[in-house]
């Protein structure tokens, strides 16, 4: 089962390409880190902000990661994780939060690579 079968993800262009063009056109909302290769996107994060109570500070929440399926394995995901939460430390960001899938294993052992950590938190969600 891969992102695109996941219950809570179903694939619609025109709502992503809203939502990415108002994160682009927002210091505040959020950053999207890319990798090219010449004048092509292989990579992309997609860092979202917001206040933690807790903590009393900015946190993020990298919101979508993505490798082109021609390009994985060859460091690009970790060399733009490296330099995503590098821009995070610089913008002087407490935490950093994701969700993953459940069953992909696969993401799970790449963000553990990178530092993430299993949270105790459970996530619940409501459609409105």
């Amino acid at each position: 089962m891969g992102w695109e079968d996941s219950f809570e993800f179903s694939s619609d262009h025109l709502k992503q390409r809203v939502a990415l063009e108002q994160i682009v056109n927002s210091d505040a909302l959020g950053d999207i880190y890319v990798c090219l290769l010449d004048t092509k996107i292989v990579a992309m994060v997609n860092i979202l902000y917001t206040i933690s109570t807790a903590l009393g500070s900015q946190v993020a929440i990298l919101e979508d990661m993505i490798v082109d399926k021609e390009y994985r394995g060859q460091g690009i995901g970790r060399s733009l994780v490296e330099f995503t939460l590098a821009q995070l430390k610089v913008k002087k960001i407490q935490r950093v939060t994701l969700l993953s899938d459940t069953t992909n294993t696969k993401a799970h052992n790449f963000y553990e690579q990178q530092g993430f950590i299993h949270s105790t938190m459970t996530p619940f969600r409501k459609i409105l």
